[in-house]
């Protein structure tokens, strides 16, 4: 499974929750605690947002351990607001393309899990894209899907109700396993992070106290290391964080529990 980190508040060097932290992303991309594998090694990215609406966007292929360029790129770019992901790849092949964040407008969207049947229904979900966002298709992930598929259901004007029409789309678990999504994704203003499993665990998501510098934070395990200074956000629930606070709203899921 991969690992995501995030952050919103007073703008930052990125390595100061890419790097520097004792259970930083780029540890986690060789020593990860809360998944199936320790190493997540196919590949990262980095949104990040400034002064223009639309974000920045950095991936490559490149396990994170092995790129110089994320190092210094991290030390030198100071953010307010940006996601950044790490990659163990599900579906889909090792590529650019298929490397998280997704970005589309002023939205970027990473997420870890699987679909275990989304080859069955791929064809469906993009064939209901508008033609801009067709058009926008790059990778082959699902994870790609279903950005594309929120922004489809009109994200911007609700986040809320963009992701059940989504998971109604994706539709319930089939023999192929359950359904797991735990997304991080921003307009560049509010973080947003939900949790979802058709049954058992969603991949872990973590939200922050107030940092420090008055900042907050996501990831997918504690960036101190230490749970208790962290709180796991709830599953089937929504979560919109900010620098002053986090809001919770509960996902309609209650049909597509069950296949």
């Amino acid at each position: 499974m991969c690992r995501i980190a995030a952050y919103t508040g007073p703008a930052i060097p990125l390595q100061n929750i890419i790097i520097r932290p004792a259970h930083s992303l780029l540890t986690q991309s060789q020593h990860a605690t809360e998944a199936k594998l320790a190493v997540n090694g196919d590949g990262f990215g980095i949104s990040w947002y400034g002064d223009d609406d639309m974000p920045g966007l950095y991936r490559d292929v490149l396990p994170a351990w092995a790129d110089d360029n994320l190092i210094n790129l991290c030390r030198m770019v100071r953010s307010h607001h940006f996601i950044a992901h790490i990659r163990a790849s599900t579906v889909g092949e090792t590529s650019r393309a298929n490397c998280h964040p997704f970005v589309y407008g002023r939205w970027s969207l990473c997420h870890n899990g699987q679909i275990p049947h989304f080859v069955n229904i791929r064809r469906r979900l993009s064939e209901a894209l508008p033609d801009d966002l067709f058009a926008a298709q790059r990778g082959t992930t699902d994870s790609e899907m279903v950005f594309l598929t929120l922004l489809s259901h009109w994200l911007e004007a609700d986040p809320l109700a963009a992701i059940n029409a989504t998971l109604r789309d994706i539709g319930p678990a089939t023999e192929a396993g359950p359904i797991k999504l735990t997304c991080v994704l921003s307009d560049g203003g509010t973080l947003y992070g939900f949790r979802y499993a058709s049954s058992g665990m969603a991949p872990t998501l973590y939200a922050s106290g107030v940092l420090d510098n008055g900042g907050r934070a996501l990831a997918s395990e504690p960036l101190c290391g230490n749970p208790s200074r962290w709180m796991a956000l709830p599953h089937n629930a929504l979560c919109a964080l900010a620098a002053d606070g986090m809001t919770t709203a509960p996902l309609d899921v209650k049909a597509l529990q069950t296949a």
